[in-house]
């Protein structure tokens, strides 16, 4: 998973959101079946609506907490990061109302145990749950995104560049600096006429001078308003207000 850095997170469009609901479900079908949390000794039936009720209020709580995290920047660009801290989040109120309706719907079958270890389990039930959805999301993205035919871009790399991955393009002058997996080179060609043909790579302009490929970022910084995005090649990209918005969208900053 790259340094464990997604940005994405797949509430962000309906068919991320449904994916994400069935998922839930079937954890919630899981928990239910297997009596879960000591909820075995009552009835299939009250299991079931005991859980759906509890999956379903918790994945909604866990959307927003995961939409702020991840979308807005909240926490450090490390999904590893990003995922313990929505996850905490989330957990607490989960935590508090799978005791409490455990209690009110199960009565005495419902013994939870003592409060942090039941956090314990809450907690990594979010965890597990959101990294699921996070490979079920970028398995999707990865799928969609595979074109028939490689970029006609490729064929434009200088000979000591060919098979190398291309990180990023940047204009210098009439000339564009590749920066690829196997080094640095010039060539001449308009910035625009290169992200047309680049077409079939994941990736984005993000300033009037640059564009960048999604698997190139290894990190990406916030401040003053602004964003920057390092490359695996070490290179620091600045990001323009134009693009800010593109790239919160994608969920790259």
């Amino acid at each position: 998973m790259q340094g464990w850095r997604i940005s994405l997170h797949p509430f962000d469009d309906p068919r991320g959101l449904l994916r994400s609901l069935a998922i839930t479900l079937a954890a919630g079908l899981f928990l239910a079946i297997s009596g879960a949390f000591t909820s075995g000794d009552a009835p299939l039936v009250l299991r079931l609506a005991y859980w759906t009720v509890l999956m379903v209020v918790g994945w909604l709580w866990s959307m927003l907490v995961a939409r702020a995290v991840f979308r807005f920047g909240l926490v450090p660009a490390q999904t590893w990061l990003r995922v313990l801290v929505a996850s905490v989040v989330a957990a607490i109120p989960v935590s508090f109302a799978v005791g409490w309706v455990g209690r009110l719907i199960l009565g005495p079958r419902s013994t939870t145990g003592p409060p942090l270890l039941l956090f314990a389990y809450v907690l990594l039930v979010c965890v597990v749950l959101m990294l699921i959805n996070i490979a079920v999301d970028r398995s999707v993205a990865v799928t969609t995104a595979t074109p028939d035919q490689p970029p006609k871009f490729l064929d434009r790399l200088p000979l000591k560049l060919r098979g190398a991955e291309v990180w990023a393009v940047e204009a210098e002058d009439h000339y564009l600096r590749l920066h690829t997996s196997k080094g640095q080179d010039l060539i001449l060609m308009r910035l625009s006429d290169a992200i047309a043909e680049l077409e079939g790579i994941e990736g984005a302009q993000v300033h009037r001078s640059w564009w960048i490929a999604r698997d190139a970022i290894t990190e990406a910084q916030r401040g003053d308003g602004r964003a920057t995005l390092t490359l695996k090649d070490g290179a620091e990209v600045p990001v323009s207000r134009t693009y800010a918005r593109v790239l919160r969208d994608k969920r790259w900053i």
